[in-house]
């Protein structure tokens, strides 16, 4: 039995199905239940026995569940979450036999905003300036402290930002709405209480529905990495089952980054919206992550380029278009 902590997510629910889809037994563990059919326990990480519930009688773990915010008010309990819960998760599966525990981290550990080298590894400098970053950080020290002391085999995965390909051009993706569009932005930074960036915001506004280039104060487009999620589910697979996951850390995600230079001016021809650049203080988002260990090492292939995401993105937003129309 697989237990997948937040199976109710993004990237949990398509592990479960493909874990599913291969006959292996699986069980969810989230906040709320998936709307797919399988053993499913509601719980919280930050609720003992519903840990103990759902660690009992696993063989291997993929630790997927965290709480991600970028408001202050919410620090307190992503702390909680992220790190104390992830301790009593590990706590528990060491108790009870576990063969692998695979967790979930992400490339926030990195200082990608200002990162010493290009492109990142595993090896750069931990350096992590957001408190989600931090948490995972945290996170990671606590599954290094089990592979140190314990039997269970754990490996950290690095995530990449992950994106469903259908979302990309969708004002109302939860990602890609403000990362793509600008009053999607605007909203987002007026709910985060960053007034100033708001207001820039605002002060770009062309009235009507458009795109937003972000740079940052040089000018300088950002670029990040994107990874599609089905990707993302094809290396979790690796570091549950690969013999040569066990102990490992691996940054996991596309092999090149989405450099909004080249994208942006893409997604409005795409959609027919005008596009907006936003120069933002500061050194903005610029890196480029290696995905070279988990290549090597366990055989990870990426197979969703920008462009073929771009192809699904395109027949999604027509078909909302469409539905749009007919009511």
């Amino acid at each position: 039995m697989i237990l997948v902590t937040g199976s109710a997510g993004r990237v949990g629910r398509a592990v479960v199905a493909a874990l599913r889809a291969k006959g292996r037994a699986v069980r969810g563990f989230d906040l709320r239940l998936s709307a797919a059919e399988g053993e499913e326990i509601v719980g919280s990480l930050e609720d003992a026995d519903a840990v103990a519930r759902a660690v009992e009688g696993v063989t291997d773990i993929l630790h997927l569940g965290a709480f991600m915010s970028w408001v202050p008010a919410d620090r307190d309990r992503m702390f909680a979450v992220n790190v104390e819960g992830t301790r009593r998760l590990l706590d528990v599966a060491s108790t009870q036999g576990v063969r692998r525990l695979v967790f979930a981290s992400s490339g926030e550990v990195y200082p990608e905003n200002r990162p010493e080298f290009l492109p990142v590894t595993e090896d750069h400098p931990l350096a992590p300036n957001s408190p989600y970053g931090l948490t995972k950080l945290l996170g990671e020290e606590l599954v290094r402290f089990h592979q140190r002391t314990c039997r269970m085999e754990t490996v950290i995965l690095r995530f990449s930002h992950t994106q469903d390909a259908a979302e990309l051009l969708d004002e109302d993706s939860f990602f890609s709405g403000p990362r793509f569009f600008l009053k999607p932005r605007i909203r987002q930074q007026d709910n985060f209480g960053n007034t100033a960036v708001a207001d820039l915001l605002r002060s770009k506004d062309i009235g009507k529905p458009a795109h937003v280039l972000a740079r940052n104060e040089d000018g300088r487009p950002f670029r990040m990495h994107i990874t599609d999620t089905r990707d993302m589910v094809a290396g979790i697979l690796l570091a549950l089952d690969h013999a040569d996951a066990a102990g490992g850390v691996f940054n996991l995600g596309s092999d090149e980054p989405a450099d909004f230079a080249e994208l942006l001016p893409r997604m409005a021809e795409l959609t027919g919206l005008p596009l907006v650049p936003v120069d933002f203080p500061g050194a903005g988002v610029y890196y480029h992550t290696s995905n070279a260990r988990i290549r090597n090492t366990l055989g990870f292939e990426a197979e969703w380029t920008m462009d073929r995401m771009l192809e699904e993105a395109v027949a999604a937003r027509l078909h909302r278009l469409a539905g749009r129309a007919r009511q």
